[in-house]
């Protein structure tokens, strides 16, 4: 899976965010986080949109080299819901993890993980999973996205994240932390 080894960067199209602001707005009724203490809709709304463009990079970079599935719009209701990876590389699983440029300016430059007792990422117990990270710039105008190499979860160093009420809930892989 590791088919290119730097930084990609990838133009966000007005279609991409069309097709993601679309998702954002169906899902969000559809999704509960009063367990992971966010209530917040319009943060909800927007994490759905910049997790979907963040697919949407990524399989723009990884379509180069291999056939990608995904990302998936069908919107699942209640226990229709699941942890599946967002993409697959010729069938082999892939998580996506996204950042804005905005948190990033505020808490540094990292991806979130759910690890609570009730949430949970389950790529986080199978070591040999894949994982790309993304960086989108969400205060220019003009949305590119950093599309950084793939890893595998044995290759992450995972930290604390920097709010205290997540800890305990999430871990986070710090952009600093990664292996070139």
């Amino acid at each position: 899976m590791k088919f290119y080894t730097s930084i990609v960067y990838v133009d966000v199209s007005q279609e991409m965010k069309a097709r993601a602001w679309k998702f954002a707005k169906e899902v969000t009724p559809t999704t509960n986080y009063s367990d992971a203490n966010q209530q917040i809709i319009a943060k909800i709304r927007n994490d759905h949109f910049v997790s979907k463009i963040g697919e949407e990079a990524v399989r723009d970079v990884l379509q180069q080299f291999a056939i990608v599935e995904g990302p998936d719009y069908t919107i699942y209701h209640g226990k229709e819901k699941s942890w599946q990876e967002d993409l697959f590389v010729n069938g082999i699983g892939l998580a996506v993890k996204t950042q804005t440029q905005s948190s990033s300016n505020k808490y540094g430059l990292s991806w979130t993980f759910q690890y609570g007792s009730i949430r949970r990422d389950t790529i986080l117990d199978r070591p040999d999973a894949w994982v790309v990270f993304v960086l989108i710039d969400d205060i220019s105008e003009r949305k590119i996205c950093k599309v950084y190499p793939p890893y595998q979860i044995k290759e992450l160093e995972f930290g604390e994240p920097v709010l205290p009420h997540l800890k305990g809930h999430k871990k986070v892989v710090y952009a600093n932390n990664l292996k070139p």
